[in-house]
C-alpha cells in the first residue's frame, strides 16, 4: 500500500484538548488548547502555543501564569465553547456553568470540574509565526480526589478523559496496555507449576 504525499501540515493526531484558565479570581479567561504537551520531566515543563490574536494571549504574557485543565467527556461542550467564543465579550466560567477554584501557587482560578488541574509557572515565550509558545515550569498538579483509590493511586481511566483529532473530540479507548509491557517477561509454565503445588492445588 502507498503512501499519498501531501503538503507539510499539523496531522500528529490524537493529542489533548484541554481548557487554559488565566487571568485572575476576579477577571479570568479560558482558551481551549490542542497545541500543547509535555516538554521535560525533571523539573517537570509543559507549554501551550496560543494565537497572538486570541484574548488569552496578552494576559498570559503579563501574567506569565496559566493553569492546564484536563477535559472530559462530560466537559466537551464547554471546552468546544471556550474555544470558539471570545472571552473579551462573555464570561465563560458564568456561561458554560463552571466553577472557579483557587489554586495553591498561582493567582488564576482552576477549573474545579477538571478531574486534574496543572499549575503552570511561564519561564520562556518563543514566537514560533503563527503561535507564539509559552514553555512553563509545573508548580503542582492538583486531582480531583473522587479519582484516588484507597492506595492513594490515581486512576486515570476512571475520568472518561477527551482528545483532539483533525477537527473533532474523542473519547478515549480502552487501555491495551502499560509502559513497558512489550518486553515484559511472562511467568513459565514450571514457574507457575511450582507455585501450584506449593499452595497445595495440583493440576488436573
Amino acid at each position: 500500500m502507498n503512501k499519498v504525499v501531501w503538503k507539510p501540515g499539523t496531522f500528529e493526531y490524537p493529542i489533548p484538548a484541554v481548557m487554559v484558565s488565566c487571568g485572575n479570581m476576579e477577571k479570568s479567561n479560558i482558551i481551549t488548547v490542542a497545541w500543547t504537551g509535555i516538554i521535560n520531566s525533571d523539573p517537570a515543563m509543559v507549554y501551550i502555543s496560543v494565537r497572538p490574536s486570541r484574548y488569552s494571549y496578552n494576559i498570559i504574557k503579563e501574567t506569565k501564569e496559566f493553569a492546564i485543565n484536563l477535559t472530559t467527556r462530560r466537559l466537551a461542550k464547554a471546552t468546544d465553547w471556550c474555544g470558539v467564543r471570545t472571552g473579551s465579550k462573555v464570561d465563560k466560567f458564568k456561561e458554560m456553568h463552571l466553577t472557579k477554584q483557587e489554586a495553591e501557587f498561582i493567582k488564576c482560578p482552576l477549573i474545579k470540574e477538571s478531574p486534574v488541574s496543572i499549575e503552570c509557572k511561564v519561564v520562556d515565550v518563543i514566537n514560533l509565526g503563527s503561535h507564539t509558545m509559552f514553555v512553563a515550569k509545573v508548580l503542582s498538579v492538583d486531582v480531583d480526589e473522587k479519582y484516588i483509590d484507597e492506595n492513594g493511586a490515581f486512576d486515570i481511566s476512571k475520568c472518561d478523559l477527551i482528545a483532539y483529532a483533525n477537527g473533532g473530540y474523542y473519547e478515549l479507548g480502552k487501555k491495551i496496555g502499560k509502559f513497558g509491557f512489550s518486553v515484559q517477561k511472562r511467568k513459565s509454565n514450571k514457574s507457575n507449576k511450582h507455585k501450584e503445588n506449593k499452595n497445595g492445588i495440583e493440576k488436573k
